[in-house]
């Protein structure tokens, strides 16, 4: 079953845990010096929020696969929604491995689409995302991460 992902950049990474642990009932499921996460089930997302590695707010959405044939139904779906689709494979990004496909909407909104095989030691890095998010149809605002 896919999972909703959203990432958040924050300015105070402290405050917006003690925030988000209350909004949500519960405590993050991985925190480090710049990044925390909740695997929530209630609503099924997986909310990242993390602090200099974007600007404040909202840094990317996306959907977690939980296989790699989930991956390759929704991979299908970005590849055929008439925008770029940045193919990235298999990398380390906020504290996971792996495997992701990029895209953003007509506003500039970026996407991701992934599946996670394991934990990983380093936060690692992302594409540009930015230069992505510029090329997206009708885009009125350029990219996030």
């Amino acid at each position: 079953m896919k999972r909703l992902h959203v990432h958040v950049g924050v300015t105070d990474l402290a405050q917006s845990i003690a925030f988000y642990t209350n909004l949500f009932g519960t405590e993050p499921t991985l925190v480090r010096d710049d990044y925390a996460k909740w695997m929530l089930d209630d609503p099924r997302v997986n909310f990242a929020i993390s602090h200099g590695h974007a600007a404040p707010g909202i840094e990317h959405l996306g959907i977690q696969a939980e296989t790699t044939e989930e991956l390759a139904e929704v991979t299908a779906r970005l590849n055929s929604a008439s925008a770029p689709v940045l193919a990235e494979g298999e990398t380390t990004c906020c504290y996971a491995s792996s495997e992701k496909s990029w895209t953003a909407d007509p506003q500039g909104v970026v996407w991701e689409a992934f599946h996670t095989m394991a934990e990983a030691r380093t936060y690692g890095s992302s594409p540009m995302l930015d230069t992505l998010a510029a090329m997206a149809p009708a885009s009125s605002k350029g990219g996030c991460c």
